[in-house]
């Protein structure tokens, strides 16, 4: 007997955690509910446990250590409130900044100034692959600026000329065709209904709901163990159209922020979230 029930045992537990929990709830499921649904619970479960917390605190402690050859914390860096403002900032975001002359997104800004205030060097950051490092540092940053937003609306500016053309820049990156499937952004993102394999892909030319779309990241991504940021996000999509990477907080991704993020208008915030 023993020798029929200890391999299942150990099948049991060689399985992830999160196929075990998904596993343990699927007697919950109805034939009424949709596979959005079952993902839905599945993410609800691992809630109260998600990972992101850890890069929350994370950012938080870089925020206020100082770093760098200027010895310098990051309390000073405006992130477009106002000097070491961090509620607000992330919906409002990517916007334009006076100071450099250019819109940024929140990892652009992060980056700036990290190397004004700090004296790090913003073109070694950018070449660093996205966990480790100081890369991994702008992703922990990032979580915690955003974090402080959370159940906050997005409301990004399109006072500013330069913020209505990255706007157009975006729409225009948005429905792009290239690659060698000839993908854009929109073969995925531009119909209601459509999914990929069990994940919903929501509308992102109009307001796609709360924490759905570009509301809902930084995420925690369970299947890779990762925190994963917008700048992360958009180039693993890119990997999926069979682009080239784009550099890092490039003019064509802040573009796509703004572009996602207007359209995103009045969109909760449900960030730091969780992903398969």
């Amino acid at each position: 007997m023993n020798g029929t029930v200890q391999p299942k045992a150990r099948r049991v537990l060689a399985l992830p955690l999160g196929a075990l929990a998904l596993a343990l709830a699927a007697p919950a499921w109805t034939q009424d509910k949709s596979s959005a649904e079952g993902i839905a619970e599945y993410r609800k479960m691992l809630e109260d446990g998600n990972p992101a917390d850890l890069f929350e605190a994370k950012g938080e402690l870089l925020w206020k250590t100082r770093r760098g050859p200027k010895n310098a914390t990051l309390e000073a860096c405006d992130l477009g409130k106002g000097p070491g403002v961090v509620k607000g900032a992330f919906v409002e975001l990517p916007r334009w900044f006076a100071d450099a002359g250019k819109v940024m997104d929140l990892e652009g800004r992060l980056v700036w100034c990290m190397a004004t205030l700090q004296g790090l060097d913003a073109a070694a950051i950018a070449k660093t692959p996205f966990d480790r490092g100081e890369m991994a540092n702008v992703t922990a940053l990032a979580t915690y600026v955003s974090t402080a937003s959370r159940g906050m609306r997005f409301a990004l500016p399109q006072s500013h000329a330069q913020e209505r053309v990255m706007y157009e820049l975006g729409k225009r990156a948005f429905f792009f065709r290239g690659g060698t499937h000839d993908f854009a952004c929109a073969t995925c993102h531009s119909e209601d209904g459509k999914r990929i394999r069990l994940q919903d892909l929501p509308n992102l030319t109009k307001n796609p709901g709360d924490g759905v779309g570009f509301a809902a990241w930084p995420a925690y991504r369970v299947s890779a163990g990762q925190m994963w940021s917008m700048q992360f996000r958009l180039n693993d999509c890119y990997r999926q159209q069979r682009f080239p990477y784009p550099l890092f907080t490039s003019d064509v991704t802040t573009a796509l922020g703004v572009y996602m993020g207007v359209n995103a208008e009045g969109a909760e915030s449900i960030v730091p979230s969780i992903k398969r």
